[in-house]
């Protein structure tokens, strides 16, 4: 029988993202993502409600994380829910689902101070590319830009 664990949120962080790295070398980052729900009851009255989300993001993509959010900027996570149990030191029972991030995409506007480039994500990539390849990949002088607050979610 099939089934789906899957998680897409889009919101804003609460904190700054924080690195750690484990005994086994493998790295992660972890922060909160809060959405925002609003509606109107039955008397018409504009309800809101907030939820809070932690995240985490192992290895490679986790680094990047911490270089490329921060605390308030929006971000769209996609990922599995992950819950663990463990016992406190004062006996009692405790559990944590979070969000075990596969993919983050952030949607600050461009020029929001944040001082990170998304096109530096691939130059990396490009230096190992020919001449040849560059002409044949680059985008048309003409072409438009896309603006995130046009972007209709």
């Amino acid at each position: 029988m099939f089934s789906l664990n899957r998680a897409e949120v889009i919101g804003n962080l609460t904190r700054d993202p924080e690195v750690r790295t484990l005994p086994s070398g493998q790295s992660v980052c972890s922060f909160a993502v809060a959405t925002n729900r609003r509606w109107k009851d039955k008397d018409g009255n504009t309800k809101e409600d907030t939820q809070y989300h932690e995240v985490s993001v192992w290895g490679r993509l986790g680094e990047l994380a911490s270089q490329m959010l921060a605390k308030g900027k929006k971000v769209y996570v996609e990922g599995r829910l992950s819950t663990t149990s463990w016992e406190g030191n004062d006996g009692v029972k405790r559990q944590k689902t979070e969000i075990v991030a596969e993919n983050f995409i952030p949607l600050s506007p461009k020029g929001d101070g944040t001082g990170f480039d998304l096109s530096e994500i691939g130059s990396a990539e490009k230096k190992n590319t020919t001449k040849k390849e560059e002409k044949k990949d680059a985008a048309p002088a003409d072409s438009e830009e896309i603006n995130l607050d046009d972007i209709p979610f």
